[in-house]
């Protein structure tokens, strides 16, 4: 997973390259301060060199000069390094979902997925800067340090260094702690998102129904337990922290006794044991920078290790040289094909059905009969378990995923509208459209009027989903959004069922043209709507079990004829 990480550094190698520069030259810097004092405390004040003093004085100013320059260089450009970083995984892991099945949407929550992506990425860039700085500038310093501090003394080192061991020890034990609590915390923070992600969503529902407390209540439960996960957390850091922070006091207390005692020993000048008490600081700052280190490797790593998770996850499969779908003549046949969810849902059963190029087939039958994911095995949303399905004598699986679905329409009940303008939803459909062309589907889907009426017509802000547009209205600029991508077959899953009756005769006169010499498949619950289509097949969880015209399906008195009878008798 480290190499992983550091692969990421790549793209910004020579920027990652000065930083680390910076920070080795800052290193430096630090280590110069106690080499003067000694000499000044040794030397310079008791033999009155007063010219040496200040010329130390003003060497040490540059120094400290060039040092601010650095810090500044490291603290800004450090940064950016990391935000870069940062922005190529979350670059790299949109990217990845977008190749992901449905199957992997089924499955995971949108606020958690929402949360992978910007919170566990938000700690990386943080480490991405100050991880390597600080292991390098660590090193540096307790390296530089050790040597100097033995050239002062060298019991007084080796009793100093001896309780590193310790020091270690400590650290390793309280680390895997750590690590199950961050991982813990990041679980929880991608509950509660979700838990919101879908609480907001739903808010005009909660507020119709009135179930303020029980919406309060729902995420308070998710609130808590991330609560719960983040004292757990902080318990551990607490101990961590408490722990190194002894050690490295008593360090200080140990100096200062065994070092007074080599004072009284006259083993040791008291200039140098100033100097070595201003090293052992020294000493122990890459100390704290390494307890630092630590933390924020736990917080990133775990943010990190979730973002290869996603990484992971298996994309759509594709053959390994795909054919392009050119010239489509539309016919569309389905042979021995089964479907599960999984294990315990068996959807479609030994499946065989022909769709004749331009004709229009509709699919009716009782819920969960598998009418939808019949539809949606032709743009290969889901991967079939058994059989083939085939485009103009071509099993479908042969094909450029993306080629395909271009070359398929999909109108459903429940659209989805981006958030922002009308031109920009309808010019979805083809993003290469002229202002001309989505005027001419506007007025093709038939709300090219009402777009006109508005005070900024296709420049329209329609709100989130939508939100500011009726279902009829949201719908028609579905349709006009299909008659701008223009392809040769289409998929209507039940696209009228949940409008008034006058607003669906206007659709349905929006979907006919849309129709006109293209392969049509209709899921269809008003059975009225599809009186015309030129077969009617009934599936149901058994399979196909009627099929024909409606006058044909309506003398069969079969399971068509008791759907429409009921259907009419409650109209």
């Amino acid at each position: 997973m480290i190499h992983k990480f550091i692969s990421y550094y790549k793209p910004h190698k020579k920027l990652f390259a000065l930083d680390m520069l910076c920070a080795f030259l800052v290193a430096i810097c630090d280590l110069f301060y106690p080499m003067i004092t000694r000499n000044l405390i040794n030397d310079y004040v008791p033999n009155r060199q007063l010219q040496l003093i200040f010329i130390w004085a003003f060497v040490l100013l540059g120094i400290y000069l060039l040092k601010a320059g650095l810090n500044y260089f490291i603290q800004y450009y450090g940064h950016v390094v990391g935000v870069r970083m940062q922005a190529d995984m979350r670059k790299e892991v949109f990217t990845h979902l977008q190749e992901l099945p449905f199957s992997f949407f089924d499955k995971n929550k949108t606020g958690v997925i929402m949360s992978r992506i910007i919170n566990d990425l938000m700690d990386i860039s943080e480490l991405a800067h100050h991880g390597p700085e600080d292991l390098f500038v660590s090193t540096i310093m307790l390296i530089g340090s050790f040597i100097i501090l033995c050239t002062i003394n060298v019991p007084l080192t080796l009793i100093i260094f001896a309780f590193i061991p310790l020091l270690i020890w400590f650290a390793a034990k309280k680390r895997i702690k750590m690590t199950h609590a961050f991982t813990e915390t990041r679980v929880k923070v991608a509950e509660v998102n979700a838990g919101l992600e879908n609480s907001i969503s739903g808010i005009r529902v909660a507020k119709a129904f009135a179930n303020k407390e029980y919406e309060i209540q729902k995420f308070q439960k998710d609130n808590l337990a991330f609560q719960k996960a983040r004292e757990f957390a902080y318990k551990a850091m607490a101990e961590f922290f408490s722990g190194m922070n002894f050690i490295v006091d008593f360090l200080n207390v140990l100096v200062l006794l065994v070092g007074g005692y080599f004072v009284y020993q006259y083993k040791i000048q008291l200039g140098d044991f100033v100097a070595y008490l201003l090293y052992i600081n020294l000493f122990l700052r890459p100390i704290r920078k390494l307890i630092q280190f630590i933390e924020q490797y736990q917080s990133g790593m775990t943010g990190f290790k979730r973002f290869i998770e996603l990484m992971e996850a298996k994309p759509e499969s594709e053959i390994e040289t795909p054919i392009q779908l050119q010239d489509v003549q539309g016919q569309i046949d389905f042979k021995n094909v089964s479907f599960m969810y999984d294990e315990n849902s068996h959807i479609l059963n030994n499946i065989n059905l022909t769709i004749e190029k331009g004709k229009t087939v509709a699919l009716v039958g009782p819920s969960g009969g598998g009418k939808t994911t019949l539809c949606h095995l032709i743009p290969r949303f889901y991967e079939i378990d058994e059989g083939q399905i085939y485009i103009d004598n071509v099993d479908i699986k042969k094909f450029d995923r993306m080629s395909l679905r271009k070359n398929i329409g999909i109108v459903q009940q429940d659209v989805f509208l981006f958030t922002g303008t009308i031109k920009e939803n309808i010019a979805y459909g083809n993003l290469d459209a002229t202002d001309e062309e989505i005027i001419e589907a506007a007025k093709q889907a038939n709300i090219h009027d009402f777009i006109l009426h508005l005070a900024n017509g296709y420049n329209t802000y329609i709100g989130e989903r939508g939100v500011k547009l009726s279902g009829g209205q949201k719908q028609r600029i579905s349709i006009a959004r299909l008659f701008l991508k223009n392809p040769p077959i289409l998929i209507l899953d039940e696209a009228t069922s949940a409008l008034d009756n006058a607003t669906e005769i206007l659709i349905q006169q929006s979907l006919d043209k849309l129709a006109k010499g293209r392969t049509t498949l209709i899921v269809a619950h008003r059975l009225s709507t599809i009186k015309n289509a030129d077969e009617i097949i009934v599936l149901t969880d058994k399979g196909i079990e009627e099929r024909g015209s409606h006058k044909e399906l309506l003398n069969k008195q079969g399971i068509y004829a008791n759907l429409y009878e009921s259907q009419f008798t409650l109209a």
